[in-house]
């Protein structure tokens, strides 16, 4: 069991093909569980690191799409991949347990896409990222979406090396999964509050996830949209071509 997330040990596919995966160390001391940790996560950082500088080096402005199973966060993608595909380079790494049934979405917009099984794992980690970029190619002055497993908890600990962390929090998961999982949250640097259409339907209310919001990360912007309807996405694609521009000043 992973010290630091509680996954499983197993083989990572990336698209279709095994590759290795950290192994770790089971163990019942509370110190050795504390070293594994740090050394997992000192280890990912450094891969980060790498992928950071690719990322740089070639004019990449990587986001890691965050959030709970339900989010509507591969709907979203698409529409964003959609709309965008005849004004910028746009590619994708998909992460999810089992399946390529996402990537399959993703590769129907003609945008590229490399899928990531992670088995037992949680979430996805820098050094997965770095095999998919060697497969994915992603053009120079492009967009790469990395779109993390379905979880609130553990990606949360874990730099992929990306520019932005986005995280999607629909209106039909309810008001308070900011002070249910702060650190992501606290971490993120946009939030997308997606299924607005829903609104009328729901006995929901955006004061209180505003506010709570604010109270774990007040200095995050949030942007109201609706992948089904299209509603204010243009807001979000103008967040994205302003943030790329800023991370290259």
């Amino acid at each position: 069991m992973c010290a630091t997330c509680g996954c499983g040990e197993g083989e990572v596919k990336i698209d279709g093909e095994d590759h290795n995966h950290h192994s770790h160390t089971h163990t019942t001391s509370n110190k050795r569980i504390v070293q594994i940790e740090t050394d997992i996560l000192e280890k990912n950082n450094q891969y980060a690191n790498q992928n950071r500088v690719f990322f740089k080096e070639h004019k990449i402005f990587a986001l890691n799409l965050v959030s709970s199973p339900g989010s509507g966060k591969t709907s979203l993608l698409c529409k964003t991949l959609d709309d965008l595909k005849n004004k910028y380079k746009l590619s994708v790494i998909e992460g999810d347990q089992q399946t390529d049934n996402d990537a399959k979405r993703i590769q129907k917009t003609g945008c590229p896409a490399v899928q990531i099984n992670t088995g037992k794992g949680c979430h996805l980690d820098a050094h997965m990222v770095g095999h998919s970029l060697e497969r994915l190619k992603p053009e120079k002055d492009s967009y790469l979406f990395i779109e993390n497993v379905g979880n609130l908890v553990c990606p949360a600990s874990f730099d992929l090396g990306e520019a932005k962390r986005v995280v999607i929090l629909s209106v039909t998961e309810g008001e308070d999964k900011p002070i249910k999982y702060p650190d992501m949250f606290a971490d993120s640097d946009l939030m997308l509050l997606n299924k607005i259409d829903l609104l009328p339907h729901l006995d929901y209310s955006l004061d209180k996830v505003y506010q709570y919001v604010n109270k774990i990360n007040p200095k995050m912007k949030i942007i109201q949209v609706s992948a089904t309807t299209g509603e204010s996405m243009d807001l979000w694609y103008q967040w994205l071509e302003i943030s790329k521009k800023t991370e290259e000043i």
